[in-house]
């Protein structure tokens, strides 16, 4: 079975908002939205290529965990939470991704 991903991207569109909204992710909604999915783990990130763009990564073990988040009142709950700390200011949207493929070169 192949490691699924179940993914989030967040346009913080206001730059003064990314302060607030990086310690509210990392220090709350991360670390709630992982234990209420059951993520294997979890981690985030901000874009290089755009720093309004924000990612948030939960690991599954097979598509069938990651997709069950989908339906869950976990994720319905922590929608809500977003919602009423962030708004309208903060835009998302959710994607699953499945391991194709991996490789991995050797450090010499």
């Amino acid at each position: 079975m192949a490691t699924t991903y179940f993914t989030v991207r967040a346009v913080v569109a206001d730059p003064a908002d990314r302060p607030r909204f990086d310690q509210w992710y990392e220090t709350e909604h991360l670390p709630d939205a992982a234990a209420a999915f059951g993520a294997r783990r979890a981690w985030r990130a901000w874009s290089r290529t755009d720093p309004s763009v924000h990612f948030a990564f939960y690991e599954f073990p097979d598509a069938a965990d990651a997709e069950a988040v989908l339906a869950s009142p976990a994720l319905k709950a922590l929608i809500a939470e977003f919602d009423r700390v962030w708004g309208a200011r903060v835009t998302r949207t959710r994607d699953i991704l499945e391991t194709a493929s991996e490789t991995a070169r050797p450090f010499s």
